[in-house]
């Protein structure tokens, strides 16, 4: 089922979905559903499965000397969203990324969702990676996450790559888009972001997601920004409870977020991390 037909059926109802991160390469999938478990019993309607950007690794050939080579430390994305829904009987939703993808291989990972069933995309831009200081397109890929938007609008219309195929074979993705409560890191304005996303939305873009925040006015803010610049799709809040201390210096740091004084407050007078992920609950919770 799609987001949006979930978000109807709710009727008003508060849905709590998921966003889980996939292994690293060697590791169980059973480690994987370890986890998932205990969050069953929210019944979520779908769950978000990311997607990693490729990176260097360094590996170690003897007599001081280094070989150096590019992987995926986590793939595995569109698998663990067939097993999931399948474990589960419940939606997942793979990230597709812009970065480190042509929109060859592109196809072929919608082409995969399709087969399997899946009904929900996130398409994302992703981040640079760690050695570049600015976002830089596969070659042959997309540079924003507008672009991949409109590769997916169009197989919803049967209009594949070059034009090589012709079918009336169409996909029927329903296709969500990353929002920025406090601005992408890269945006000079919450304006200029807003238009950013109105950009998406008009590529056939059906949902947003935003990314975690921590100060609830700045998300109804956004929304009603949103709603002026003439986004009218639903807008599904990211929330993420601090579980750690070390949150306080490494979510704004990673994600350009503020954590309200108060919040770190209460965390600092933590005396472990059980107390600090009680508060954290709380503070999401409110």
């Amino acid at each position: 089922m799609k987001v949006t037909d979930h978000i109807k059926k709710a009727n008003g109802k508060t849905l709590f979905s998921f966003e889980i991160i996939p292994p690293q390469k060697g590791r169980n999938i059973q480690e994987l559903y370890n986890n998932i478990d205990p969050l069953m019993e929210f019944n979520p309607p779908f769950i978000d499965v990311t997607t990693s950007r490729e990176e260097y690794v360094y590996i170690d050939k003897g007599e001081g000397l280094l070989d150096r080579k590019i992987t995926r430390m986590r793939p595995g994305t569109v698998g663990i969203c067939a097993a999931i829904k399948h474990k589960y009987n419940v939606d997942t939703i793979p990230h597709v990324l812009c970065g480190g993808f042509t929109k060859e291989e592109t196809e072929y990972v919608l082409v995969d969702c399709h087969y399997l069933g899946i009904d929900n995309v996130m398409a994302l831009r992703g981040d640079a990676m760690k050695h570049q200081q600015y976002f830089e397109p596969a070659e042959g890929g997309h540079a924003y996450a507008s672009g991949l938007v409109k590769q997916m609008s169009d197989l919803n219309k049967g209009k594949y790559l070059h034009d090589v195929v012709e079918s009336d074979y169409k996909t029927n993705f329903c296709i969500g888009v990353a929002g920025y409560p406090e601005k992408h890191l890269e945006a000079p304005s919450l304006n200029t972001d807003l238009k950013r996303l109105k950009e998406k939305v008009d590529a056939g873009a059906d949902y947003v997601v935003t990314q975690m925040f921590f100060d609830n006015a700045k998300f109804f803010e956004f929304v009603d920004k949103a709603k002026q610049a003439g986004i009218n799709v639903p807008i599904i809040p990211g929330i993420k409870p601090i579980a750690v201390k070390r949150h306080l210096q490494l979510l704004p740091q990673v994600f350009k977020i503020d954590i309200p004084e108060t919040l770190i407050q209460e965390v600092e007078t933590c005396k472990d991390n059980n107390q600090v992920r009680e508060v954290g609950i709380e503070w999401a919770i409110k």
